[in-house]
């Protein structure tokens, strides 16, 4: 029976660089129920949700056993279940899984994308300057054999490089597995304990919130902070900064636009104002040791009125606390203001020299077309699965948390008030920027002025490079 490999591989980054002789554990999980046949790899059992032959002309697995070289995130279940739906439905395709930190492969995505065994499919951090080495693959070609131009704009834009290293236009490098929406999530019942009957309307409102919850013996915001994970506060912080400001001039900073700086009076604002909540001790004091995974089960476990998050984690809120989890998005600083959210793809590449690039490109078409796979991305990714317009929408559990985020994301994008993530504007910002900056501020040893000084210095370092 062939199975899916699941390497773990989340080292420290020196020992990923100089101790060849550190060996991840391995372990085995089985890929499908189904031996392998000799039917062709897009072709569909009838017992699935059938995705249709593609003409002659069109990229495909083909019809030889074909193992696929892939890199995931660790901590989130999404890619792992369309990959398993994948293999049932062409059993002809398995795959040889590694998964690390979203920290972690900021550093290491290089290696592997340089290295002899080459991912064909890849969590991507960031992609301009990969983009730039020429170790990603240009997609424009399968966009044009598959028809992804001829979708919504917006879904391609973001993972789009110029010539001159800018993102929004030019070619195509990655591709989304969903497209992620981000906001604030909270405990029904605690809410309900200081008050709340209503999401906030303006960011007055929220602070009233935080500061009953604080009276009252409650944790107001749970979330994470470790350089494991990536510090967490970058979320409430890009938040703030679109409360108190317009989200063009920060898209233009993560899209490195010539000229953009991230050092603005408005972000200061809302860098002086994520401050104050600090000094508040909204956040839990042990947030610097805090793991993503962590955080996410002790919200769920109740630790925690709201936490800032995105909807890949609403599986996990609807099944830890089922019925007791509400979602709003970010309130603006001003009454009458458009709220505004981070919304993004769930980036994969392909490396430029993938092996099996033609079936890691119709897996990203399987992906966004396929209903299964589409059913997938809403019932357990919790997101917009994207893909053509008039695609089958899938129906969100009654009572479901996605129920909310999918209802927030026409919001945000009639509003035009969507970000991309602050994280990925260059990469190392994450690593190198945001999180130790944020973990002083953290710790006292930074201020809002010397945190976008510092960020904006190492953006432009990198730039530089």
């Amino acid at each position: 029976m062939k199975k899916i490999t699941l390497t773990s591989i989340s080292l420290l980054i020196l020992c990923t660089i100089m101790l060849g002789a550190c060996a991840p554990a391995t372990t085995t999980v089985p890929a499908a129920t189904q031996a392998p046949t000799t039917a062709a790899a897009t072709e569909a059992p009838p017992s699935t949700a059938p995705t249709e032959a593609p003409a002659a002309t069109v990229p495909n697995c083909g019809t030889d056993p074909v193992e696929l070289n892939a890199y995931f995130e660790t901590g989130f279940t999404i890619p792992f279940d369309l990959a398993e739906e994948f293999t049932k439905q062409f059993p002809s395709v398995t795959w040889d899984i590694k998964q690390d930190q979203f920290a972690n492969l900021i550093t290491t995505t290089p290696l592997l994308l340089a290295g002899d065994n080459p991912p064909d499919l890849l969590r991507l951090p960031t992609m301009v300057s990969f983009a730039k080495d020429g170790l990603l693959m240009d997609l424009d070609g399968y966009a044009a054999a598959f028809g992804w131009d001829k979708w919504p704009v917006p879904q391609l834009d973001q993972n789009r490089v110029a010539a001159d290293g800018t993102r929004g236009s030019g070619t195509l490098y990655a591709m989304g597995l969903n497209y992620s929406l981000t906001g604030i999530f909270y405990n029904k019942e605690l809410a309900a304990q200081i008050g709340m009957t209503e999401p906030p309307k303006t960011l007055a409102e929220f602070d009233d919130l935080l500061a009953k919850a604080k009276a009252a013996g409650l944790q107001p915001i749970m979330e994470w902070g470790s350089a494991k994970s990536g510090m967490g506060l970058a979320f409430p912080l890009q938040n703030l900064m679109a409360a108190y400001g317009p989200v063009g001039p920060i898209n233009d900073w993560i899209f490195q636009k010539p000229g953009a700086t991230i050092d603005t009076p408005s972000n200061l604002l809302a860098a002086q104002h994520l401050e104050r909540w600090i000094q508040a001790g909204y956040f839990p004091p042990d947030i610097n040791a805090i793991e993503y995974t962590d955080a996410a089960s002790r919200f769920t476990q109740g630790e925690g009125v709201f936490t800032f998050n995105g909807d890949w984690q609403n599986a996990g809120y609807d099944a830890g606390m089922p019925g007791n989890v509400g979602f709003f998005l970010m309130p603006p600083a001003e009454a009458g203001g458009a709220p505004a959210a981070m919304s993004a793809p769930l980036t994969y590449g392909i490396a430029a020299n993938a092996k099996h690039a033609d079936c890691a490109a119709f897996f990203f078409n399987w992906v966004a077309s396929n209903d299964a796979a589409r059913t997938i991305n809403v019932n357990i990714g919790g997101s917009n699965p994207g893909g053509p317009e008039g695609a089958m929408m899938p129906a969100a559990a009654a009572g479901s948390v996605t129920n909310e985020t999918l209802a927030a994301g026409p919001i945000v994008g009639a509003a035009g008030n969507s970000m991309d993530f602050i994280a990925n504007a260059t990469s190392s910002i994450f690593a190198q920027g945001w999180t130790p900056e944020l973990q002083k501020m953290v710790g006292g040893q930074q201020d809002a002025a010397g945190l976008l000084q510092a960020v904006q210095a190492e953006y432009e370092r990198e730039l530089t490079q």
